[in-house]
């Protein structure tokens, strides 16, 4: 809902299908060209350490020991293998988001209760992202489906949250164990404020003027597919989102590669190391009128890390940024009353607190 702009699906509430693609080229053709991209995929992966290396210290002559050539290695690494790694990881959610069109997610979601509800919600909102732009029609054809006001929250704010883009590059910088705190983190976050919000009854707080919109008679179904369509749209995500995203990430890596460079040892450490109490509320407090995506801010957390940044405050600092704005404030004030808005945003900084707090405690 906010710089994770890598689904700008601007759907009403009326029914629309899964755009397909063209099928230029035939099936053997097709898969064999698969084949060619992915071998070419992984023996360029495995060469890009080496080669970072041999750029910066043989081709550029920069000495091993400066600033300046940990600063270029760091970028010279970095950026083509988190390129690399989204070109692959969104062709595979793409066939997957594939499957789920906004009126499938909402009949997904529609008559479940709330608990459910907002398991589902979450869960949904990993494999269908949208942007801000998105964040109005989606919240109307869901509250007038029926769906509860804390379950379509739940899904509102896993979606910006938790999606491929910050999930991939999270594994390369990270590694697995990172992602995978972050995912599930992440879920229950999205899942405990849509139910605590649910639980407050605060419908009344909704723009008056979104219950008076008729909702259609009938949703439409998703297209049906066949599995060569959904790799053209798997295709067409990663020429899509990579297009989106790559100044993004680029322009964050080079951000993380000046700190990895430049900033001296330790003293990040001292204002969001574990030892400093306030740096949890402070790097979320930091980070709400912040306006960025998962593509830009995870190379300034992972090189803020580096510098002796604790695990929880900078995973604190980055789910502020990306799943709370002013920009996604402005957007929501459309159907959500101040006092609405207040409670969700409120409530989810209160939850991305704790959980900087544990981790900070237990890792």
């Amino acid at each position: 809902m906010k710089g994770t702009d890598i689904a700008c699906s601007c759907n009403t509430a009326k029914g629309t299908q899964l755009p397909t693609s063209k099928k230029p080229l035939s099936r053997p053709w097709l898969y064999s060209i698969l084949c060619l991209g992915l071998t070419l995929w992984v023996f360029i992966y495995c060469w890009l350490e080496p080669a970072a290396k041999f750029i910066t210290y043989d081709l550029f002559k920069i000495p091993a020991s400066s600033q300046l050539g940990s600063s270029i290695e760091f970028f010279i690494y970095d950026a083509p293998k988190v390129i690399l790694l989204l070109i692959l990881i969104i062709f595979g959610v793409g066939i997957i988001r594939s499957f789920f069109s906004p009126e499938r997610t909402r009949q997904i979601l529609a008559g479940k209760k709330e608990f459910v509800g907002n398991v589902l919600a979450g869960g949904l909102g990993i494999v269908t992202p949208f942007c801000s732009c998105s964040a109005v029609p989606l919240f109307i054809g869901f509250v007038e489906t029926g769906i509860p006001l804390g379950v379509t929250l739940s899904f509102l704010i896993a979606s910006p949250m938790i999606n491929e883009v910050a999930l991939v590059m999270l594994y390369g910088m990270f590694g697995w164990q990172v992602a995978l705190l972050y995912l599930i983190t992440g879920l229950v976050i999205a899942i405990t404020a849509g139910w605590v919000i649910g639980k407050l009854k605060m419908e009344r707080h909704i723009e008056s003027w979104v219950f008076d919109i008729k909702a259609p008679d009938a949703l439409t179904p998703s297209t049906h597919m066949a599995f060569e369509d959904r790799i053209y749209y798997g295709l067409n995500a990663v020429r899509d989102i990579v297009g989106k995203v790559w100044p993004y990430v680029l322009a964050g890596i080079a951000v993380g590669a000046a700190i990895h460079g430049y900033v001296p040892e330790g003293l990040l450490a001292s204002f969001m190391g574990k030892d400093a109490w306030w740096s949890v509320p402070a790097a979320v407090l930091i980070g709400i009128p912040m306006y960025s995506n998962a593509a830009g801010i995870i190379p300034v957390v992972q090189a803020l890390m580096e510098k002796g940044a604790a695990l929880g405050t900078a995973l604190a600092f980055m789910m502020a940024v990306v799943g709370l704005s002013l920009p996604e404030t402005i957007i929501l004030r459309r159907v959500l009353k101040w006092q609405l808005i207040g409670v969700f945003i409120g409530v989810v900084a209160v939850g991305i607190i704790i959980i900087g707090y544990l981790f900070n405690a237990f890792l």
